[in-house]
């Protein structure tokens, strides 16, 4: 039960008022939700207040440290070094934790990552790693910390005793249309990642048609409100705004996304994959005290990528949680989907725009998503891009290749992966994957 005792209607009002909350008072509705003590119509009344009113940094803040320790806190202090995680907001081909997380590692930085499930056109990352035989993602806290002393990493999902208050309020806000508030996604975030036990954190912050955040200055205020709560945590934290309008790297799907990430740890990534991965993993670094700039950091991200150490940390951790080390090894052992499909362009010209949420649907559609939590997904679903945007294409020159082992959703699966390429007689100008860098010290652009 919560130390104070206050009237939730009065709260509920009074955030309905556009006035402020104190940390008590935030503290009472949280535990009392918990605790069942408070309704789910009362809770998603104050979350609706949140939603129209927003919070200020204060509030931000308490929200955030209610659903941290609404459940366990994790205390990593007897793992040696100084240990820093990575999340991204997510998008269409994000793959980016399944490279750096083995790339920091074997720099000598402790990476602790927590991940999430996809649900629609985003894939999530545990997805992606269960698509490897026997990989197991849901352990006990006592092994969490074993692997990730005995490998300098580790990668699991949320557990029951993580932040419980969010996972009850994030299933709340889902259905009571307030999951687009920038201070409730915020507290969502930064109470897992807190709840880890991490010292320092980079935010990978994306925005566009593939993106959670569509807008750009969307993007840079959830970057923001991230960056804030972090530091008045003690947790060092930089973020990172990406260009998310269209798919990251070729590859989307989990298998499909698998492979590619063991290509970019053998150094034959795709470009758009690499650059960013490497600017993250050498944030991580500099912020591990393994490196004096970022700079240097992405130096010694891509030597680890060059000298093999990263995709030999990348076999450590698939065996450590128990999965099938000859796929990694020989990619081309894994089974197909039986039904493997080109997409061919209809007329010649450059590809200007690519809608990538509309390709994450499709992707879904091919079996690779869920729409319901329950749903199952198929491991080998997915498509690989042949063209990107500025490209030249010719007609009747494959664009993508459908993976899928449904026959039934090919024709529309096509017909939805050429709608959302557009063609035109004039090659667009290259888009700027990175375009700001958020920390303490505010917002700057970010030049490469």
């Amino acid at each position: 039960m919560p130390s104070k005792s206050f009237n939730p209607v009065s709260l509920i009002r009074k955030k309905r008022d556009g006035k402020s909350l104190n940390e008590s008072e935030i503290d009472f509705l949280i535990d009392s939700y918990t605790s069942d003590d408070l309704p789910d119509y009362q809770m998603s009344a104050f979350l609706m207040a949140c939603f129209l009113n927003g919070l200020n940094d204060n509030e931000a803040a308490a929200l955030t440290r209610s659903m941290l320790h609404s459940g366990i806190v994790l205390d990593l202090s007897d793992v040696p070094g100084v240990k820093v995680d990575k999340h991204s907001t997510g998008g269409v081909g994000d793959k980016l934790s399944l490279i750096l997380a083995p790339i920091v590692a074997s720099c000598g930085v402790p990476v602790p990552m927590i991940s999430g499930r996809g649900l629609g056109h985003t894939g999530g990352t545990l997805d992606k790693l269960e698509s490897i035989p026997g990989f197991t993602v849901d352990i006990s806290l006592d092994r969490y910390k074993q692997i990730l002393k005995n490998e300098n990493m580790v990668l699991a999902g949320q557990t029951e005793e993580i932040a419980p208050a969010d996972k009850r309020l994030y299933s709340l806000r889902d259905v009571t249309a307030t999951v687009e508030s920038i201070p409730l996604i915020a507290g969502s975030i930064m109470s897992k990642k807190l709840a880890e036990g991490i010292d320092a954190l980079v935010l990978d912050v994306k925005f566009g048609s593939g993106a959670f955040m569509k807008k750009q200055e969307d993007a840079l205020r959830l970057a923001e409100t991230l960056v804030g709560i972090g530091e008045q945590f003690g947790k060092e934290t930089i973020a990172y705004l990406t260009n998310m309008e269209q798919p990251l790297g070729n590859a989307v799907g989990n298998w499909l996304e698998v492979k590619e990430s063991i290509d970019g740890l053998k150094g034959d990534g795709p470009d758009d994959v690499m650059e960013i991965t490497h600017l993250l993993a050498g944030t991580m670094i500099y912020l591990g005290k393994k490196a004096s700039t970022i700079d240097e950091g992405i130096e010694k991200s891509k030597a680890s990528v060059d000298d093999g150490s990263a995709i030999a940390k990348w076999m450590d951790i698939v065996k450590a949680h128990g999965g099938d080390t000859s796929v990694i090894e020989d990619p081309s052992t894994y089974p197909s989907a039986k039904i493997i499909t080109s997409v061919k362009a209809k007329k010649s010209g450059y590809i200007t725009e690519m809608d990538a949420f509309a390709m994450g649907m499709v992707s879904l559609e091919l079996g690779a998503g869920r729409r319901r939590k329950e749903d199952d997904i198929d491991p080998a679903a997915g498509f690989v891009l042949h063209k990107k945007v500025g490209d030249s294409v010719e007609e009747n020159e494959t664009l993508a290749t459908l993976h899928t082992n449904n026959d039934a959703v090919i024709s529309d699966c096509k017909d939805g992966m050429l709608k959302a390429i557009t063609l035109s007689e004039n090659k667009p100008g290259k888009q700027k994957q990175i375009t700001h860098r958020v920390d303490k010290d505010g917002i700057h652009d970010f030049k490469s």
